[in-house]
């Protein structure tokens, strides 16, 4: 019975049940951004892309070629990602400050 309470007061000083939610809900959060970004917003860029299919948007300089539509769509659901991080870091510590005082 030891070996058992021993592995639950890991998990809870830890915290891995909680760190094992936030991975979920961030997998979950990620396919939501991802989609947001795919059907929402890249079609609206999509109409300044030749041809309408941003995805497969590439440029040859000889024999390269640059695929620079997978990209863009990239750069957007990273700077989304990274602003949605911002915001929920930004209310965890401003309410940390509370706390503090």
């Amino acid at each position: 019975m030891g070996m058992i309470k021993e592995f639950m007061d890991f998990l809870y000083e830890y915290k891995v049940i909680g760190l094992a939610i936030a991975f979920i809900m961030g997998v979950a959060a990620n396919q939501l951004i991802k989609s947001l970004v795919d059907n929402v917003i890249m079609p609206f860029i999509t109409f300044f892309i030749p041809g309408g299919a941003w995805k497969t948007a590439t440029v040859a300089l000889g024999p390269i070629v640059i695929s620079w539509g997978a990209f863009l769509a990239d750069i957007v659901y990273f700077i989304i990602v990274a602003f949605v991080i911002f915001l929920i870091a930004k209310k965890v510590l401003k309410e940390d400050k509370v706390a503090k005082k």
